[in-house]
């Protein structure tokens, strides 16, 4: 589905405004004398080029250039020219890419919207692998995400200390958003009772997924007794495969002492394959939910929908944007360029494409929906 076919002139002067004004309230890290092109439009007309497939500081700067005369002038650039690859190297390297990430998250929040239902945030972190340092030794950044289940939209991002761990990389990520009335699902790392308690503090519903990273925990969920309570099956065929996912959902024990949990769940999933073989794999979750907030029907939609942030964020920014074969790697340059990739993928879905590879090649080959799209 393409983006709006409307004339960019017709727009831009109250759209353009929108996108700049949020990047407005990034630090440039330039020296005031000598700089021509103003950081908000260097942003913004990155994330155009990135919604138009490009892949690289050169790929940008050649976008730029073979651009039309409008283009310059959409971003602020009110001489014509427009930045090079080195310009926009160097200066990536220096942002404040948690500035960035926080003032992007916040115009996408805004962006976003539910209509009779909660809004469903999935947290996760994800290693640039081809940023890995040179250094013997040497780390890769790693980016930690929250992904709106429904709009399939990035709300925030934030880079795990190189000394640290994923765990209150995520917790500082949470902390930045309104929380109120939303439902956070994260991972078996994330089931820790500091988590589940600032998710519920503030507001907020926990889905946790519950593994031997909580023993206790694990085991009282596995010595239920499930065969009791019965089940609620879906079944569906996919590329030769038939998938049951069966759901059973208990009120919280007494016995089981976890910050704020209401129902704990046992979710069995079966694959059967054309050789009639089957996998069968069974999972274990803890949630704050009730039972009216969370029937068994809309907690198996929670957890599936989690998979989303793998399915239509991380395997997009690998294969279709080639984001672990790229190996810049000077200061920020990674995160500010997962940045660009998370945006134009939360701008495609919004509106309409579903297939993101589709959606930049429709963009790459016109220019002024690129330029429309990142402007609206």
């Amino acid at each position: 589905m393409p983006s709006s076919l409307t004339s960019p002139a017709a727009v831009y002067p109250t759209r353009h405004e929108r996108l700049l004004s949020a990047l407005e309230t990034v630090p440039d890290p330039r020296d005031r004398r000598g700089v021509r092109y103003h950081l908000a439009g260097v942003l913004a007309l990155a994330v155009t080029a990135t919604v138009a497939a490009c892949r690289s500081f050169a790929a940008i700067g050649q976008w730029a250039t073979d651009a039309t005369t409008e283009v310059p002038a959409s971003f602020g650039f009110a001489d014509g020219g427009v930045p090079d690859e080195s310009t926009l190297r160097k200066l990536f390297a220096r942002l404040d890419a948690d500035a960035l990430d926080t003032a992007l998250g916040t115009w996408m929040w805004t962006r976003t919207f539910t209509a009779g239902r909660r809004r469903v945030i999935a947290v996760d972190g994800k290693t640039v692998r081809g940023a890995r340092s040179r250094v013997e030794g040497g780390s890769a950044p790693h980016l930690v995400a929250a992904f709106d289940h429904g709009a399939g939209a990035v709300l925030g991002q934030v880079g795990v200390d190189a000394h640290s761990n994923e765990i209150p990389a995520a917790r500082t990520l949470l902390a930045r958003l309104d929380l109120d009335g939303v439902v956070v699902t994260m991972d078996a790392m994330h089931t820790r009772t500091d988590t589940a308690t600032l998710v519920t503090e503030a507001g907020g519903d926990y889905v946790f997924t519950v593994k031997a990273n909580m023993p206790t925990l694990h085991r009282t969920h596995k010595t239920l007794p499930w065969r009791d309570i019965p089940a609620t099956t879906v079944t569906t065929a996919r590329r030769g495969k038939r998938i049951t996912r069966s759901i059973k959902v208990a009120a919280v024990p007494d016995w089981i002492d976890f910050p704020a949990a209401a129902q704990v769940t046992q979710l069995r999933r079966t694959v059967t394959g054309r050789n009639r073989r089957k996998t069968v794999e069974v999972v274990y979750l803890v949630t704050s939910a009730d039972h009216v907030a969370a029937p068994p029907a809309v907690l198996a939609a929670w957890v599936q929908g989690h998979w989303g942030i793998e399915n239509k964020l991380h395997w997009v920014r690998d294969v279709t944007f080639g984001e672990d074969m790229s190996q810049v790697r000077t200061g920020q340059t990674p995160r500010v360029m997962a940045t660009c990739r998370n945006l134009a993928i939360s701008l495609l879905r919004l509106a309409g494409w579903d297939n993101i590879a589709a959606g930049l090649r429709h963009h790459a080959r016109h220019p002024d929906h690129a330029v429309t799209l990142t402007l609206t």
